[in-house]
């Protein structure tokens, strides 16, 4: 049973939410990351693996964790351990099927900026948190997810900085790095998915989101898009997908 009453937010969240399968093992941060997989697991993939950057491993909130810190993320967790373990020995050991990213800005390859905003790195316009964990994210996870809302301040034709690289330049030059992961599967905007074309790696619209229009997101993005031939409108969410979200945020409040 379908409900139209739902925000962009929520079509983003939920959408995302639906890249997660049963048994998954997914390394997450605070914000729409940790709520998409909090949902996912209370929907279709109930035995996904949850890890927050903090060290908790195959965790299960009762509510959403308000940071990395929150002892919510200890109390259920198969085990807490050291952040750096996270990341050599877990991260790095190739053993994340999925890791969440949002950024500042992405490009048409799945690059991503989460650094500056500016060219001048040393007197930059913006300057943002910074890399954190996303970097090693995009290197060692087996596929990427990235999450932002599509403006064309966001999605530009080319980053003031790579923080986090997606697909290089395309055409295969991410390979040249050795990163032993897929690279990024796909782009949940509030306005549609982005999946990249298998022989450019160059991200196309798949997926657009129900009430929003192709001129709407092309409109939204600083590089002209390109439109899949097979284009799909994006499932709404569902009345139970609504309700347990909302359940979630709520716990927050």
């Amino acid at each position: 049973m379908k409900n139209k009453n739902f925000t962009s937010k929520e079509m983003m969240v939920v959408s995302a939410s639906r890249f997660l399968k049963d048994d998954d093992i997914v390394f997450i941060g605070i914000g729409l990351p940790s709520l998409a997989a909090n949902l996912a697991k209370r929907v279709q993939a109930p035995n996904i693996s949850m890890i927050y950057e903090s060290g908790t491993l195959d965790t299960k909130p009762e509510r959403l964790p308000l940071s990395i810190g929150d002892d919510e993320l200890s109390k259920k967790a198969l085990a807490v351990i050291s952040v750096p373990e996270v990341f050599n020995y877990y991260l790095q050991g190739g053993k994340i099927e999925i890791g969440f990213l949002g950024a500042a800005q992405v490009d048409k390859f799945g690059n991503i900026n989460t650094t500056i905003i500016g060219k001048d790195y040393k007197n930059p316009k913006v300057r943002l948190p910074g890399a954190g964990g996303a970097p090693e994210i995009a290197a060692f996870c087996k596929d990427t997810l990235i999450m932002l809302r599509q403006t064309k301040r966001n999605f530009v034709n080319k980053l003031d900085f790579i923080t986090s690289v997606g697909f290089a330049d395309g055409n295969n030059s991410r390979d040249k790095l050795n990163f032993i992961s897929n690279g990024p599967k796909a782009i949940i905007t509030d306005l549609g998915i982005l999946e990249p074309c298998k022989v450019t790696q160059e991200f196309i619209l798949t997926h657009i989101h129900e009430g929003v229009s192709i001129q709407e997101v092309k409109d939204a993005t600083g590089w002209p898009l390109k439109i899949s031939e097979n284009i799909k409108t994006t499932s709404s969410p569902s009345l139970k997908e609504l309700e347990i979200l909302r359940k979630l945020e709520a716990t927050q409040n």
